[in-house]
Formats: structure tokens, sequence, C-alpha cells
């Protein structure tokens, strides 16, 4: 369980990075931001491309720029988007579910409004290798 204050840093740095997002096409920006077990941060926001399947979602930027660095287990991620609460993509669901359940902070793009879920409340069947079911 994350403290009021991890709670409100890790939103804030979902949206901060979310002015970076390269969305010329949706116009809909996207940030986030993955604590680790070890407590860093890391971020991503989204971006599009004019092929669409090349566009990646910020939480898997997000995610990839963890695995970058060594990081492999996770407390919980912030993702916010627009005018209402955004959660992760299906997809984003998915690959972020390989890792563990987690909390996950949907918020606007402020940062005001902030709905909680944990992550297999969002994907409650999700695709697993038997490896990982013994």
């Amino acid at each position: 369980m994350l403290t009021n204050s991890q709670k409100n840093e890790l939103i804030r740095a979902a949206v901060e990075v979310r002015d970076w997002a390269y969305v010329p096409y949706s116009r809909f920006k996207v940030g986030a931001a993955l604590l680790s077990k070890t407590g860093r941060v890391f971020t991503g926001c989204n971006f599009e491309n004019a092929s669409f399947g090349a566009g990646v979602c910020a939480e898997r930027v997000a995610l990839g720029n963890a695995i970058s660095a060594g990081e492999t287990e996770f407390v919980a991620i912030a993702v916010c988007g627009d005018d209402k609460p955004t959660p992760p993509c299906g997809i984003c669901r998915q690959s972020l579910v390989e890792f563990g359940e987690i909390i996950v902070y949907c918020a606007d793009s402020i940062g005001e409004k902030v709905t909680e879920f944990t992550l297999r409340e969002l994907l409650p069947v999700s695709f697993e290798f038997a490896s990982k079911n013994p």
C-alpha cells in the first residue's frame, strides 16, 4: 500500500510526462508513471505514427523504460489522460499483468480526479503461460 505522498508523487509524474505525448492524429495525450519495488519511478507518454499500429501507449513506454533499467517488479502505476480518469487499454493491462499484481491509479489530465483499481480488477481473466500457474 502506498502512502498518500507516494501516490500523489506518482500521479504528478504521470501528469507531467503527459505533456510530452506525440499525438498528431488522435490528440489524446496519455502519461504514465510506474513505481518499482525498489522505489524508482519510470515514466512514459504515448506516441503515434501515421502507420497507426506503430504507435505505443504511455504505459508500455514506462514499462519498457523500467525493464531497460533492470526492473521487473512493480508496486503501482499512475495513468492520466483527458478530462476524466483514464484506465490502461487492454494491451497495456495484459503487458502489465505479466509482472504481477499492481495498484492502478487512473487520473484525469491534472490529477484531481483519481480512481484506484488493482490490475486484476481491470483484467480479471488474463492470458498467462501454464508455467506461471503450476
